[in-house]
């Protein structure tokens, strides 16, 4: 849209949140994303409270109970996570992968040469979110995501099912696809590649650890409250902290 579009803009633009008129509020009967999301189920929260009293003095024992937690209400995919960085090329940039492991750190896998990992390079810094929305919480981690040792990688990469390890050695990650059949030849290719050489780890996969300075843990409740607590690293220990909602 050209600033030539003024009047195009202005009868495709939202109603304001204020203005009344329900399901036809707006030029055009556009409804409101507050119409659109009012009859959205909320979830019924059937979890211990979060109490900043009596929370661990360090992040990673209540990252893991609320991870426990999400596993036995049946939560899909509880270790999902979004990756966000930033470069002063392509400026911030997110993503849903998958948290690989967790110790005194938070790690996950990707190619060194893929836009993550170019950022990565760039500035090391990330911000990781798990979101589980049927529980109604979130957690989220601030730290430097660094190589960690070339084993981990390696034992990650060989563990992944045989057509993942074929995706990421056919072609490099979030290249253009050139065509459907450039692809199948690609990754046929790459599939006899891995059965001539099982053992195959490309130099680029890598495992990046992410150790915490800063976690935030935020509890909805019944009502309209939250409860957040958030610890930040002080020399060898933590600091926790009650943040209003």
């Amino acid at each position: 849209m050209t600033h030539d579009d003024d009047a195009a803009r202005a009868s495709h633009a939202p109603s304001s949140p204020d203005s009344g008129g329900g399901d036809d509020a707006g030029q055009g009967g556009r409804r409101s994303l507050r119409d659109r999301v009012r009859g959205a189920r909320r979830p019924e929260i059937d979890v211990a409270p979060l109490d900043p009293e009596q929370a661990p003095p360090e992040p990673i024992a209540l990252f893991l109970t609320w991870l426990d937690d999400a596993v036995e209400a049946g939560v899909a995919q509880p270790h999902a996570m979004t990756l966000s960085t930033a470069s002063t090329a392509s400026g911030p940039t997110a993503r849903t992968l998958l948290l690989k492991e967790v110790d005194d750190a938070f790690w996950f896998t990707t190619s060194s040469l893929s836009p993550k990992g170019r950022q990565i390079a760039d500035d090391p810094r990330v911000a990781l979110t798990l979101s589980w929305s049927d529980l109604g919480r979130q957690v989220r981690v601030l730290g430097d995501a660094l190589p960690g040792p070339r084993d981990v990688s390696e034992d990650d990469f060989r563990a992944r099912h045989p057509d993942s390890r074929a995706v990421a050695i056919a072609m490099p990650q979030s290249t253009e696809i050139p065509g459907a059949e450039q692809a199948d030849a690609a990754l046929d290719e790459a599939r006899r590649r891995l059965d001539d050489e099982p053992d195959l780890v490309p130099d680029d996969w890598t495992a990046y650890r992410v150790a915490p300075v800063s976690v935030e843990f935020w509890q909805g409740t019944t009502g309209r409250d939250q409860v957040r607590l958030r610890y930040d690293r002080v020399g060898d220990g933590w600091r926790r902290a009650s943040l209003w909602p």
